[in-house]
């Protein structure tokens, strides 16, 4: 598997998305609608979950 976005850009697109939807995202959620995301979170992050708090502390 390879990333095509940086560990800046996944973390900065997880913030984004957590502000605008004002909750935690729903991994099956991003999954569905946006899989690159998703994709690229597990690259860079052993789970969804650890992206997400990575992208709060940011």
């Amino acid at each position: 598997m390879e990333a095509n976005m940086s560990v800046d850009e996944v973390v900065s697109k997880i913030a984004e998305l957590m502000k605008k939807e004002g909750q935690p995202l729903r991994k099956k959620q991003i999954k569905k609608t946006n899989p690159e995301l998703m994709r690229n979170a597990l690259f860079y992050f052993p789970s969804w979950e650890d992206a997400m708090e990575r992208s709060t502390k940011s």
